[in-house]
């Protein structure tokens, strides 16, 4: 009782009056130090046990595992005379604490009986790892052997399918939430809504916001959060006012969303105003993600200067994401002077960030400074940092196919590259498009410009999303670098041209291109 309500002093006391064949206090004793990561006072106690049994082992490789000791809790596992369920589990969720995939998955295929704890702490690593496809073919194991699947089963699992932008396969999941009466709770509702924004259907992330009994702030967070990755600003700040109207206190993640729908829209004094209020109206301080909210807002608006400014009198020292939005507003609006010096600074901070040698020398190349870009690339290699590819990812059938730039590996490669040619042309002739070889940022003759856009990975996938859909489908796309104003250019001529509706996901935001236009009001 003491040791669950804190006082561990009063609880030490009455421990001191048990006697040693007392397990079951001596247990409690270790709980209560495990509980408050006390690990050399549990330590001690455990060392003293003149019996132990099964919860003992337990209850210290649990203790070690919450605190990341991962050595220690690996030694008693070893140690232990006996193992039950949940000493593979707590052995399995310390590997899941310290991000170890490889000894998570070691772990879990060696143990001779699994639960759903089990299944569904390998199933948060997967999603929490990044390893979303992992995810999703455990979970098809786990129904195969008919393991009912919990709360946590399903949050993971949204997790999942929303880093993957798999909307049908995140659509199948909400079916089996509500055909296997899975009660939408807070925790579920929140993982649904944010499942359904990042996987472009704001419509339906919105329907499920408003399906949910009780909000709390991570809820209105994440519908704000969506919102300003779709481009609706004006619909998050409603929901930010929307919020405060049901009693819901805004906290520092509110106004990072806040200020991204600002900085997404271009709404500068709107941005400005939040900064400013955050500390006066709400009592939060702002943390250097706010500032660098605004320092992107300013830069992509082209106030460099202001931008600069904000940098120089931050109550705390920029991070290189600040930093780096400066060098992005650098680049849009062609400012070689600030670029240069941020970029050698980041170069400095970060030199095995590929992203930021590569807008550096782009900077340079669209300068036409050739031998300033090549040295950068030359840093490059000498220091071993290599080029984040660009991937775009389309899912057809509960299937992701995955496309490289440049790719041939797909095996209807054949087809995929006709289909785009065939594309090309009829924009070619209908509008008389020529590609924006600006874009291509090397020192190369026009022609070969020309080719290296043509098989860029998202027009790929856009060939394969004609080759495979239907007219009324929309073809929904992943990529994992900023789109290029070609692809922005061209993905926009399609949706006039062939009455498409293409939704791209790029690395900060959603593109929605619908009869010629794009939500992004090609401010990106």
């Amino acid at each position: 009782m003491y040791a669950n309500g804190k006082d561990l002093v009063s609880a030490k006391r009455v421990f001191d009056m048990c006697c040693v064949e007392d397990v079951v206090c001596w247990n409690a004793m270790i709980d209560g130090y495990v509980k408050y990561s006390e690990m050399e006072l549990a330590k001690l106690v455990f060392e003293r046990m003149v019996f132990r049994d099964v919860v003992s082992w337990n209850t210290m490789i649990n203790g070690y595992a919450l605190v990341g000791s991962i050595e220690e809790a690996k030694r008693l596992f070893d140690e232990m005379p006996e193992r039950n369920v949940v000493s593979w589990n707590s052995m399995l969720a310390g590997y899941v604490k310290c991000g170890d995939v490889e000894g998570a998955h070691g772990i879990f295929y060696k143990m001779p009986r699994r639960d759903v704890v089990s299944w569904n702490a390998m199933l948060a690593c997967y999603a929490q790892s990044g390893k979303s496809n992992e995810a999703m073919e455990l979970f098809n194991e786990m129904q195969g052997l008919g393991v009912k699947p919990t709360e946590a089963t399903v949050v993971s699992l949204s997790s999942a399918c929303g880093h993957l932008g798999a909307l049908d396969q995140g659509a199948s999941l909400h079916a089996y939430i509500s055909e296997h009466k899975i009660g939408l709770t807070t925790i579920v509702g929140t993982a649904l809504v944010d499942m359904y924004a990042r996987c472009g259907s704001i419509s339906l992330a919105t329907e499920v916001f408003y399906s949910i009994e009780l909000k709390d702030v991570l809820t209105w967070n994440t519908i704000i959060t969506g919102m300003a990755m779709h481009g609706h600003a004006a619909e998050a700040l409603r929901l930010f006012k929307e919020m405060q109207e049901a009693g819901v206190c805004p906290d520092d993640i509110t106004f990072v969303a806040v200020l991204s729908a600002c900085s997404h829209a271009g709404m500068v004094d709107e941005g400005r105003r939040f900064l400013a209020c955050m500390s006066n109206l709400y009592g939060i301080d702002p943390k250097v993600e706010h500032y660098g909210c605004v320092i992107d807002l300013l830069s992509r608006a082209g106030l460099l200067v202001e931008a600069v400014e904000l940098i120089e009198r931050m109550p705390m020292e920029p991070n290189s994401s600040a930093w780096g939005a400066l060098l992005g507003g650098c680049r849009i609006h062609g400012n070689i002077e600030v670029g240069e010096l941020v970029g050698k600074h980041l170069v400095n901070i970060q030199p095995h960030h590929s992203g930021r040698y590569v807008l550096l020398s782009n900077i340079y190349a669209a300068a036409k400074r050739w031998d300033d870009a090549r040295k950068v690339r030359k840093q490059m290699k000498t220091k071993g940092v290599t080029k984040v590819p660009g991937v775009s990812v389309i899912e057809l059938n509960g299937n992701m196919h995955r496309f490289l730039s440049g790719d041939k590996s797909h095996p209807e490669s054949y087809n995929i590259y006709r289909k785009w040619s065939e594309i090309s042309a009829k924009l070619r002739g209908v509008l008389g498009y020529s590609p924006d070889t600006v874009q291509v940022l090397f020192d190369i003759e026009e022609e070969e410009k020309e080719h290296a856009l043509s098989i860029h990975s998202e027009k790929l996938a856009i060939a394969f999303g004609f080759l495979h859909l239907a007219p009324e489908d929309t073809i929904r796309i992943v990529k994992n670098l900023r789109v290029c104003r070609d692809c922005h250019d061209v993905s926009k001529l399609i949706s006039k041209v062939y009455d498409r509706e293409i939704i791209v996901r790029d690395r900060n935001r959603f593109h929605h291109f619908k009869n010629g236009r794009c939500s992004c009001m090609d401010y990106w």
